[in-house]
């Protein structure tokens, strides 16, 4: 698959999963409405899983600006190829929440509470106070892009000459997934972890777009946090991975 292609996809399903099991359990009348932070934490885990699944083998399965700039920070990715990645991680979670409105419009047209839908969409803070979002999407996204820094599977050299990968197929995902999993459940309450400039940017937009009935403003005002504050984790994380790995 083309490389862009496949981060296009990859979001889109993912971006897709995820808004998709916050309206499934956020908006009236649907049957998993009243669910946990647990599902909303495995949901958005499970995404990942399926977009890292699907572009993986083509284009490494960024799926998320802040990764693409963090591997290019850390030298292992090319800086030319990062603004084509970032423009189709964007439109593909354009199109996933796109579709998440599409499946739930008459629930969302159900749904009185406007900070409910917007939530469905995008992230906001669960109380504001700017330097604090900042730092916890900074910190969101520097576990995430350290830790798939590190993330290696087994290999070895045959006869000395030849070096050979051990993966896990399909499973080789999990590990990401289960990173993701860990960061909303233990971070993700303050801010809703976006660690994530693609998956907060592409679904406020849509949010502003599409009609629905109780829709209140898209917050445009904070928007600038969960693309800053997971790029300048990106960062750090690189960083830290250059001097001290």
């Amino acid at each position: 698959m083309n490389p862009l292609v496949a981060e296009y996809l990859g979001t889109f399903i993912l971006i897709l999963m995820g808004t998709g099991v916050c309206a499934n359990s956020s908006l009236k009348d649907t049957f998993a409405k009243g669910a946990d932070w647990v599902l909303i934490s495995f949901g958005w885990g499970l995404g990942v899983y399926l977009g890292v699944i699907i572009a993986g083998p083509s284009s490494g399965a960024h799926l998320n600006p802040a990764v693409t700039i963090g591997l290019a920070v850390a030298g292992k990715f090319a800086w030319a190829d990062a603004p084509l990645y970032i423009l189709a991680q964007l439109l593909g979670a354009i199109s996933g929440a796109f579709l998440t409105w599409l499946l739930f419009a008459d629930h969302y047209n159900r749904t009185e509470d406007a900070a409910t839908i917007k939530g469905t969409f995008c992230t906001s803070p669960a109380i504001k106070n700017t330097p604090r979002n900042v730092l916890s999407e900074v910190t969101g996204t520097f576990v995430l892009i350290l830790v798939v820094l590190l993330i290696a599977g087994p290999e070895f050299k045959l006869a000395g000459l030849i070096e050979v990968k051990i993966g896990l197929g399909s499973v080789g995902a999990l590990p990401v997934a289960l990173l993701v999993v860990s960061i909303g459940m233990s971070l993700g309450g303050l801010t809703g972890y976006a660690i994530n400039p693609a998956r907060d940017l592409g679904p406020r937009i849509i949010h502003a777009l599409v009609p629905i009935k109780s829709k209140g403003p898209s917050d445009w005002g904070y928007a600038w946090i969960p693309i800053a504050g997971p790029i300048l984790g990106a960062v750090i994380a690189a960083a830290v991975y250059l001097t001290v790995i």
